[in-house]
């Protein structure tokens, strides 16, 4: 009995697979053809996949090699898994260490980093339940973010919640009256999550006060300098006479646009950080600009015109902003105190506080949807000089109009026009389109219930910014990118024209060279001059002389 070898054309499976030959010819096929055709398939085993690399033909010798090493038992019912063990091994690193290198997965980072929200401090507990007797600043994030999500709006709850401990854990840690959470801004690397708050009576004025001895003691040692710099120099230069604009100063904490203070940070676990209070040439040079936010609070702002300050003030500016434009509430939820009845002839520039009206009743939801006569803004505006309340930069104390009585009245600026906003709890329907688009779009959360659905408010002018309204109950976010919408591309502000040149008169034009001729006569005029010059200086002592003989 011979052993196994090639096929015969006489038993089955003999050139099943060869071109030109089937099992119902009696014709050998030709060697050539035969041998071709398992080149070919050698060819396709061995085309490498465009996926992992690998090829079948290696893949399966492979597979071959293990079963064949290892012999298991119905080695056809796992052969699938043999596949997938050849597969892994291929991916595995190889070692040699006797140690294996644990990788940190990007879960268990996240879990570390929000760890110490979870942790209760010492003492905590009893902390709750007097929170729980009383009132706490801390607001129902999760209550709030159930409303939003009526309407599609908001973050997810593991997220939600995560900011909820860490706002509680910001409270824990400064003395704060009122808590919100203002929203979250987008960034290029990093986002913002903000927290709107203000602060107990006395403590917000402690911290101004040494901001304030901060700046004195600045200018002090400026003084100092300026003065040796005086005594050293005896020939100064001559000083310009050019006057820059005055600076506009910031308003005082606790009012306008720095009526509430702002805590950021980039993720819930991370430390919050307080942003510095707002000034008008920030605000100013904002509008003006359109830059996207890195997530890092320290990173330049490069733009023109020049921003006056760091991506926080940048960032300080565009709440500022959005908080006036955006934060709306119910008509009638709030209410002008009676005691404020003549604040506003005073004062110039509206009423700027107000209170909760205990006799508030809400109007439907239906109501609020289909009219935005039934929404208010309780944010004061912003004016074009960068304040809520206008400030006239040249008007002079007593003792300073006293000391420039004498100036001449030409050099005087003229008298600037006050600027005057809309007022507080102004309705929504004055606010102005752009273009053919509405200000504002209100739609309710469900048409399918109605009994049941949320008053929704979106702003067209700065996309993101969203409010609800559900019986007493209302807020305002923002999640965005925090850009006011323009119709048209951003086009950076053109450069001042360049500065005249100076008149040209006869104390400040060159004189031209003298000729050869001229310098010449020059010279022999100058010449002729010390020679008279010294004949009379020789007559003179002369005379002396003569004068002399004559006395003796």
């Amino acid at each position: 009995e011979r052993g196994r070898g090639p096929y015969q054309p006489q038993e089955p499976g003999y050139g099943l697979y060869q071109p030109g030959y089937s099992p119902y010819d009696d014709q050998i096929p030709d060697p050539k053809s035969r041998t071709l055709a398992v080149e070919n398939a050698k060819a396709f085993l061995l085309k490498s996949s465009t996926t992992s690399g690998l090829n079948l033909y290696d893949h399966l010798a492979n597979m071959l090699t293990k079963i064949l090493d290892e012999q298991p038992t119905n080695a056809v019912d796992i052969f699938e898994n043999i596949s997938k063990d050849v597969k892994w091994a291929q991916f595995q690193k190889k070692m040699d260490t006797l140690r294996d290198e644990h990788e940190i997965l990007p879960t268990y980072e996240a879990a570390e980093k929000l760890k110490a929200l979870f942790l209760k401090a010492n003492g905590e507990g009893d902390e709750e339940l007097e929170e729980e007797i009383g009132e706490t600043p801390l607001p129902n994030v999760m209550e709030t973010a159930f409303y939003f999500e009526q309407a599609g709006i908001g973050l997810s709850k593991d997220e939600s919640y995560h900011i909820f401990l860490a706002l509680k854990k910001l409270i824990s840690v400064q003395p704060i009256r009122t808590c919100r959470f203002w929203g979250k801004i987008l960034g290029l690397e990093m986002n913002y999550i903000i927290a709107e708050v203000q602060y107990h009576e006395g403590e917000e004025e402690e911290e101004t006060e040494e901001e304030e001895g901060i700046e004195e003691g600045g200018k002090g040692m400026g003084e100092v300098e300026d003065e040796d710099e005086k005594n050293e120099k005896e020939d100064e230069p001559p000083k310009s006479t050019y006057k820059p604009p005055p600076v506009i100063p910031k308003e005082e904490n606790g009012t306008g646009a720095n009526k509430y203070v702002y805590f950021v940070c980039n993720e819930p676990g991370k430390p919050w950080v307080k942003l510095p209070p707002v000034t008008p040439a920030q605000i100013v040079c904002a509008r003006k600009i359109k830059k996207f936010f890195t997530g890092r609070l320290d990173a330049p702002v490069v733009s023109f015109p020049p921003f006056p300050g760091n991506e926080a003030n940048y960032l300080r500016a565009q709440i500022a902003r959005i908080s006036a434009g955006t934060h709306i509430s119910p008509i009638g939820f709030y209410q002008f105190a009676e005691e404020e009845g003549d604040e506003e002839e005073e004062g110039g520039g509206g009423r700027d506080t107000y209170e909760e009206n205990p006799d508030f009743q809400p109007p439907s939801v239906a109501e609020m949807v289909e009219s935005l006569s039934t929404w208010v803004h309780h944010g004061q505006s912003i004016l074009k000089q960068g304040r809520c309340v206008w400030f006239n930069p040249f008007q002079k104390s007593e003792e300073e109009e006293e000391e420039d009585a004498e100036e001449e009245k030409a050099e005087e600026p003229d008298e600037l026009q006050q600027e005057i906003g809309p007022p507080l709890l102004t309705p929504l329907s004055e606010d102005e389109g752009i273009q053919n688009i509405p200000a504002w779009t209100a739609q309710p959360s469900t048409n399918l219930i109605p009994q049941y659905a949320v008053a929704v408010l979106q702003s067209n002018r700065w996309p993101g910014a969203y409010a609800f309204a559900a019986g007493k109950k209302f807020d305002n976010i923002y999640f965005g990118w925090g850009h006011k919408y323009s119709p048209e591309n951003h086009a950076p502000a053109l450069p001042p024209p360049v500065q005249a040149e100076y008149p040209s008169g006869p104390e400040i034009t060159e004189t031209r060279d003298p000729t050869l001729e001229e310098e010449l006569a020059f010279r022999a005029a100058k010449e002729e001059a010390l020679a008279a010059a010294e004949e009379e200086e020789n007559e003179e002592d002369d005379t002396e002389d003569d004068e002399e003989e004559e006395d003796y």
